[in-house]
C-alpha cells in the first residue's frame, strides 16, 4: 500500500510551513493527505470563539484545491504530540510537522516537541522549520551499515521525482578503539567506497542506486564530532532537504557514544528534515 501523508497541526502560525511544504511534496510524490488538526486546552468558555485552526483549515483546503490534491481534514482534542503520534501509528503515513509554538520553558522541561514525535511515531517523518523550494540539493546522511537503507530508498524516490543533485555523506566518529574496523576507516577516508569492508560495499552500494536512478550523485566522507560534521556540511553546501536514518540504529559505530544523532541534527538545522525509522524488509 502507497504511504500517505498526514500533516498535522495545533493552529500555531508555524505550523502553516508544514503544510505548504507538504503540499508540495504530497503532489511532488502524488501522494493523498490527510490533514490532522488539533484543539488544545479548549475551555467551555472558548467554544464559541474563533480558534486558529478554522483559518489554517480554511487556507489549507484553497492550497490543496489548487494543487489537484486528494485530501481528508480530522480534528481530534488532545494534546498534539500524543494525538500526532497515536494518529501517524494507525496507518502508513509520512508524518510531516513544523515546530508546535512551544515555550522555551516547556523545551527546558521536557525536551523539543520532534524528539518525542521520533521516539513514539513507528513511519518516516517530515520535520519542516523552514521551507527550502526548488528542491536542488539533497544530502543523505549514511550510517552506513544497513539501518539507513530505507532513509535512502525514500530520500531517491523524492530526488529522482524532483531531479535534485544527491550527496551521500559519511561522517567517521573520532574514537580510541583499535579494532579492525576503525583501522579500515582511518586508512580509507577519501575511498571508503572501495574497500571490500561491509562499511565500503554499502556506501558504493548507495551510490551506485543513486547514479542508476539517474540522478547527479556524489559521496563525501567527513571526519569529527558527528552532529558537528554534519551540520557544517549542510550548511557549507546549502542544502535544501537532509535526509537520514533513526538514531534506533542496533549496528552504527556512532552509536557507542552519540545515541540521539538524528534529533541533535534537527535541532541545529533550518533546512527539512526526512527522517526514517523503520528497518526495510
Amino acid at each position: 500500500m502507497k504511504s500517505e501523508l498526514l500533516i498535522a497541526t495545533n493552529g500555531f502560525t508555524g505550523t502553516w510551513r508544514a503544510i505548504e511544504y507538504g503540499a508540495w511534496f504530497a503532489q511532488s510524490m502524488q501522494m493523498k493527505v490527510t490533514l490532522l488538526g488539533v484543539v488544545e486546552k479548549l475551555s467551555q468558555a472558548a467554544i464559541d470563539e474563533h480558534h486558529p485552526l478554522e483559518d489554517i483549515f480554511t487556507n489549507a483546503v484553497q492550497l490543496f484545491q489548487k494543487t489537484g490534491l486528494e485530501y481528508n481534514l480530522e480534528i481530534r482534542n488532545g494534546e498534539a504530540e500524543q494525538i500526532i503520534s497515536a494518529r501517524a501509528n494507525q496507518g502508513d503515513f509520512i508524518t510531516t510537522v513544523s515546530p508546535l509554538g512551544r515555550s522555551r520553558l516547556r523545551h527546558l522541561l521536557s525536551g523539543r516537541s520532534l524528539r518525542g514525535l521520533m521516539e513514539q511515531i513507528k513511519g518516516p517523518i517530515l520535520y519542516v522549520p523552514e521551507i527550502r523550494l526548488p528542491l536542488k540539493r539533497l544530502l543523505i546522511s549514511a550510517g552506513g551499515l544497513g539501518y539507513e537503507i530505507t532513509a535512502e530508498n525514500l530520500a531517491l524516490q523524492v530526488a529522482t521525482l524532483t531531479h535534485a543533485d544527491v550527496t551521500i555523506l559519511y561522517v567517521i566518529p573520532p574514537t580510541d578503539l583499535d579494532y579492525p574496523t576503525t583501522r579500515d576507516l582511518r586508512e580509507h577516508v577519501k575511498d571508503l567506497q572501495d574497500t571490500k569492508t561491509v562499511l565500503g560495499r554499502s556506501l558504493k552500494k548507495a551510490l551506485e542506486a543513486a547514479q542508476a536512478s539517474g540522478l547527479n550523485a556524489k559521496l563525501i566522507t567527513r571526519q569529527g564530532h558527528v552532529v558537528e560534521e554534519i551540520v557544517t556540511e549542510l550548511k557549507e553546501g546549502n542544502y535544501d532537504m537532509v535526509c537520514m536514518g533513526s538514531h534506533y540504529s542496533a549496528h552504527a559505530l556512532r552509536q557507542l557514544y552519540m545515541p540521539n544523532v538524528t534529533a541533535e541534527v534537527a535541532d541545529a538545522v533550518n533546512c527539512p528534515m526526512l527522517t526514517v525509522r523503520r528497518m526495510p524488509g
